[in-house]
């Protein structure tokens, strides 16, 4: 069985734009992932020595004024700036048009990210310390909330419909994806502008994540290697920044304009743990279940699934816990996974939503993201990773994992278009 209930109204992928440190733009993101290049290094953004993590996944060539004029970027710290250029990327792939001088009530955002402006909030608090409140950026009270994002998107383009921005730790792009989805079917818009956003690529911050043991320790060459998905020897996340977004439109509302369509968003499931705010439940019981339960909101059995993007955040537990999911529910023989973030890094609650754009261009190019820097086989991963190459395949229908902080699950399932 295949394909979503033909009753729900329908809701296909038909603008990707996401913005990362392998490249802007969808072009750069595929060729990296075609080339099994990492946008991993060494921390050039503040000083790391006191600290046990050194690397992260930095957009150092990011340039603003591309995507804004001088007085715009004066109320959009990065975070936003990423937010709505990512926006402004997918709209533009999606050729869909938009005016903030004629406001459109059924299109809407919906957003996620896990700490929203928290580095601009860092870098006032210094100058407050510094400096007293004559020295603090006058905006930091627009800037620093996560709902930042979706509102900036939505006044840039003029988009009245459903706004939120949801802040699920690192499922807040799969969560966005995913009530995308709901607000299409239920008839609440036609297009929802679904993404995520983060840059948390500061000091207090970094270091809180490197106190408690989850991003990697490597301190050796190559830089990229820090983040190793699925390897017996990987040591934890890096810590990455980005966005993007995809634009999710009502089927007949995009057929009707003629629209590219990269694929349909068939299923969404969101649980929780209620175990830890870290560690994985024992048994994986409720990653099974989310997972299920996207399964049955896409009308899909398991054996239909031909890729998982895995969470795969790097991390010995999380990795063996995602692992062993995946088989209880698939069987000895499971599809090939991929953990794409020793790529893209791990942009927190953008990562999903980068990871989303990969899943549609692995449907739209037959094509499957490798797993790299996959060299010491973990018997606890007895899985097909897609080892360091990326491998042609014929790829109807996809899922997505995302798992965050406090025991956060979503999963996304999205195919091939199907004509009713």
């Amino acid at each position: 069985m295949s394909g979503s209930n033909p009753k729900k109204r329908r809701a296909v992928i038909t603008g990707l734009g996401p913005i990362t440190a392998v490249g802007i733009g969808k072009e750069a993101l595929w060729q990296a992932v075609l080339q099994g290049r990492s946008g991993i290094s060494r921390v050039t953004f503040f000083d790391t020595s006191k600290l046990h993590a050194h690397h992260a996944a930095e957009i150092q060539d990011w340039d603003p004024s591309r995507f804004f004029p001088p007085h715009r970027l004066k109320r959009l710290d990065r975070y936003a700036q990423f937010a709505v250029a990512s926006a402004l990327l997918a709209l533009e792939d999606a050729r869909l048009p938009w005016s903030k001088e004629v406001p459109q009530d059924r299109v809407g955002v919906s957003f996620g990210t896990a700490l929203g402006g928290i580095a601009h909030a860092e870098k006032e608090h210094a100058a407050f310390i510094s400096g007293g409140p004559r020295a603090v950026n006058q905006t930091l009270a627009l800037t620093v909330f996560g709902g930042s994002a979706h509102s900036n998107i939505a006044i840039e383009c003029g988009f009245r419909g459903p706004g939120t921005t949801n802040s699920n730790s690192c499922a807040s792009g799969a969560v966005s994806v995913g009530e995308a989805l709901r607000y299409i079917r239920d008839d609440m818009a036609d297009v929802i502008v679904a993404g995520a956003a983060e840059a948390s690529l500061c000091p207090l911050t970094y270091g809180a994540f490197d106190f408690i043991k989850t991003m990697s320790r490597w301190d050796q060459e190559p830089a990229a290697h820090a983040c190793q998905p699925f390897d017996l020897n990987r040591q934890g996340f890096v810590m990455g920044e980005g966005a993007a977004c995809l634009v999710v439109e009502e089927y007949e509302h995009a057929r009707r304009r003629g629209a590219h369509i990269y694929a349909e968003v068939l299923g969404y499931a969101l649980n929780n743990e209620a175990y830890h705010m870290t560690s994985p439940l024992p048994g994986g019981a409720s990653v099974i279940r989310c997972i299920r339960d996207a399964l049955a909101d896409a009308g899909l059995q398991p054996e239909a699934i031909d890729y998982i993007n895995a969470h795969a955040s790097g991390t010995q537990m999380n990795d063996a816990n995602e692992a062993a999911c995946i088989e209880a529910i698939f069987g000895s023989s499971p599809p090939p996974v991929s953990g794409t973030k020793a790529i893209t890094g791990h942009p927190l609650g953008a990562t999903a939503a980068i990871e989303m754009t990969l899943c549609a261009l692995a449907i739209e190019e037959q094509i499957l993201p490798p797993t790299i820097h996959h060299r010491t086989p973990d018997p606890r991963c007895a899985i097909d990773v897609v080892p360091n190459s990326a491998r042609p395949a014929k790829v109807k229908h996809v899922l997505n994992n995302a798992f965050g902080f406090g025991g956060i699950n979503a999963c996304v399932a999205l195919g091939a278009l199907e004509e009713k």
